[in-house]
């Protein structure tokens, strides 16, 4: 008996895990929203398909599983361009089903015919259409296990006459995907052992490939008495249980892991990809590991570089490794990093103004939020208070646009992710800018029952842009933004809003808020000029900085300079 492609594209996706497909229906995607519905598939019906492609990789982030977004033809599909390259630099296996004109239509300039080879394959694992029937079920399963096995977005076009035709020899092509072990050979990891055994100041500095390494990177940190400093995507791989914790180095990193790896004589480097330079150190000898054989050595020099998976190369590099005695090194720069924190914290307490800053707000939902609650922030301020001031425990995750740097993400992204866990609580810290870019999708959650916490950041700018203006000497232009009571706009939504502005309102505000059994979002007008510091200022932003402060007097903008030192230094 003859099968419809539509029913086969979605039975393959069923079949590779997909619980969810997140998208708009209309024209050329309607028989595949048909066969969904008919399916053990769940549609999500979001309100703009750039919302879906975040909400589709945050659940794909969060459970490990193939999602799905599927979109009409021309626009539709279009609209899921920047959720999926945010999908696809993060390793999220994600299934893209961008419907097309009709096949006898392609090239001729047809009203709403993109061509989307061109636009989705230079950002994804894998990106081809559907030429007849028959091979529907195979192109299907080759874009599944793709997108599984390399940890990616896979794009598959279906024409519109294609999704309603029938197979006729229906080959049973199946899905098929493993995890092996990948570690380097005893012989290499003889070299790497020789080099950290002789090693006086060794660090380690881990990134997102150390995800499920946690005791294997620690123990090997114990033989070695080695501070472990991390990426901003490692938090909540490395950051708890772990006495030998440094934090984050980087931009929005801290002196403790900054000076932990630029001063050591050796560096480990796992599953880390870390694009800048300048925090890499100069004349350590340097030992990177990484089950991408294209990330070794393209940051920096490597001394040595292997192929492997972090936890399993770890555990057998264990016993190669001699003990260490001198805690010095480490036990300096441990110490180092629990005083500035502590600092960091004390300086963000409220003044006598009762103004909030954006520190104080993230501390106070760090202490409020549950063990196992799982954050998402957008780009900029958001989510330095988030890596900064929010701790992980193994049960917390932390999502952000890290590396890709969009904002608007995380509204979204919290969307599929309490989707994927419906009884956890999921909190968003959203910056002003982020928030408004795709705010329609809060309806999404009112509609879809999807009891996600939404924190604003209202600082009635785009707070990282205006930093960034002031560290190369400018007044800041265009980076201010006029915005409505976020609170009052989420209660004309269907979802619970409210406003605070004085740090003697927050505590009672976030209980109520994070006690809320549907959807919530709490505006919190918090402090304009708080600066991100980084760990070490380089003489250009510096001077910037002077000429910013000279430029703002001179043109009438002496409060705002005021403002800022009031904020960051008194």
């Amino acid at each position: 008996m003859a099968k419809n492609v539509a029913d086969v594209i979605i039975e393959v996706l069923q079949s590779a895990g997909v619980k969810h497909c997140y998208g708009i229906v209309g024209d050329t995607v309607n028989r595949i929203a048909l066969a969904v519905e008919h399916s053990e598939i769940e549609w999500v019906h979001v309100r703009h398909e750039e919302a879906g492609a975040f909400a589709a990789q945050g659940e794909a982030l969060v459970s490990g599983n193939l999602t799905a977004v599927a979109g009409s033809c021309g626009p539709g599909s279009v609209h899921f361009i920047n959720g999926v390259i945010e999908a696809n630099r993060n390793r999220a296996p994600l299934l893209v089903i961008a419907s097309q004109v009709l096949r006898d239509e392609l090239g001729f300039n047809y009203p709403q015919e993109v061509d989307f080879k061109a636009i989705y394959g230079s950002c994804t694992v894998y990106c081809d259409m559907i030429l007849t029937p028959e091979q529907a079920r195979r192109k299907t399963v080759i874009a599944c296990q793709t997108a599984i096995a390399k940890r990616g977005v896979a794009v598959l076009i279906v024409p519109v006459d294609i999704s309603h035709s029938d197979i006729h020899d229906d080959v049973p092509y199946a899905v098929h995907t493993s995890l092996p072990v990948i570690r380097p050979t005893d012989a290499d990891l003889d070299r790497v052992a020789a080099i950290l055994n002789a090693g006086e100041k060794i660090a380690i500095y881990g990134g997102s490939g150390c995800r499920g390494a946690h005791d294997a990177v620690l123990a090997v940190a114990e033989r070695l008495k080695a501070p472990i400093a991390h990426t901003t995507r490692a938090k909540d791989a490395l950051e708890y249980d772990n006495p030998y914790n440094v934090g984050i180095t980087g931009l929005v990193g801290n002196e403790a892991a900054y000076h932990a790896v630029l001063d050591c004589d050796t560096l480990l480097l796992l599953g880390a990809d870390f694009a800048w330079r300048q925090f890499y150190p100069q004349h350590a000898k340097i030992v990177q590991i990484d089950l991408e054989p294209d990330h070794l050595g393209r940051r920096h020099p490597i001394t040595l570089g292997l192929i492997g998976d972090i936890n399993e190369t770890m555990k057998a590099l264990l016993p190669r490794l001699e003990t260490h005695t001198d805690t010095e090194f480490r036990d300096l720069h441990v110490k180092r990093h629990k005083s500035l924190i502590a600092a960091q914290k004390k300086k963000g307490e409220p003044k006598h103004n009762g103004h909030i800053s954006g520190i104080h707000l993230a501390d106070l939902i760090n202490q409020l939020a549950d063990d196992d609650a799982q954050f998402t922030s957008d780009d900029g301020t958001a989510a330095v208070w988030l890596h900064r001031y929010v701790d992980m425990n193994g049960k917390r995750r932390a999502f952000a646009s890290l590396l890709h740097g969009t904002m608007a993400a995380a509204m979204p992204t919290a969307l599929g992710i309490q989707k994927a866990l419906p009884g956890r609580q999921v909190i968003s810290l959203s910056g002003d800018g982020g928030i408004a870019m795709l705010i329609g999708d809060l309806m999404t959650a009112v509609q879809e029952k999807l009891p996600i916490k939404v924190v604003v950041l209202d600082n009635g700018k785009l707070g990282f842009i205006d930093i960034e203006q002031k560290s190369e000497g400018m007044v800041p232009l265009y980076t201010d933004l006029l915005n409505p009571d976020f609170g009052k706009v989420a209660e004309a939504m269907g979802l619970w809003g409210r406003s605070v502005d004085h740090a003697k309102d927050l505590e009672e505000a976030i209980k109520d808020w994070l006690s809320q059994p549907g959807p919530a979002l709490l505006n919190v007008k918090v402090e304009s000029q708080t600066l991100v510091m980084p760990p070490a200022v380089a003489i250009g932003p510096a001077i910037g900085m002077a000429l910013y402060s000279a430029r703002a007097v001179l043109q009438g903008e002496g409060g705002d300079l005021f403002e800022m030192i009031e904020e960051n230094f008194l």
